[in-house]
């Protein structure tokens, strides 16, 4: 009985992920989720961790999860400048709209439109069209 409602649970959960989650880092986050619940709980851990892991792969931000370490050294392999901000490095904080120097983000990682990076006290980061944080590529 358990593990038929794990199961459903499991499936609605599945079901449930937006379209937009087909991002990369999904299929991989559902495989290694799905191995790991398996170790861990045999066919129904596997479901459940299978799809724990494509939430999570795509809840990794705006680049998906495996682009970021190959984003972070695209960056520092062009010694962008950095920005010295007062403020705090952080997913919500808005920078200036002046004296910060923002890039377009190439089409190989696949990013929507309107989001650019800069790097603000040596961290890498990615803001949409108000100059708000999205993502902090660490």
């Amino acid at each position: 009985m358990t593990n038929k409602i794990l199961l459903a649970l499991a499936a609605a959960g599945m079901l449930a992920l937006p379209v937009a989650a087909q991002a990369q880092g999904t299929v991989r986050g559902a495989a290694e989720g799905a191995a790991v619940g398996a170790d861990a709980a045999g066919p129904v851990g596997g479901i459940v961790g299978g799809a724990v892991g494509a939430a999570t792969g795509t809840v990794g931000g705006i680049l998906g999860v495996d682009d970021r370490p190959r984003f972070r050294s695209y960056v520092r392999e062009r010694n962008v400048r950095s920005y010295d901000y007062d403020g705090r490095v952080a997913v919500g904080s808005t920078l200036p709209s002046s004296g910060v120097t923002y890039y377009d983000v190439p089409d190989q990682y696949r990013v929507k439109p309107g989001y650019r990076y800069t790097v603000v006290n040596d961290r890498p980061v990615l803001v949409d069209r108000g100059h708000r944080i999205v993502e902090v590529i660490d």
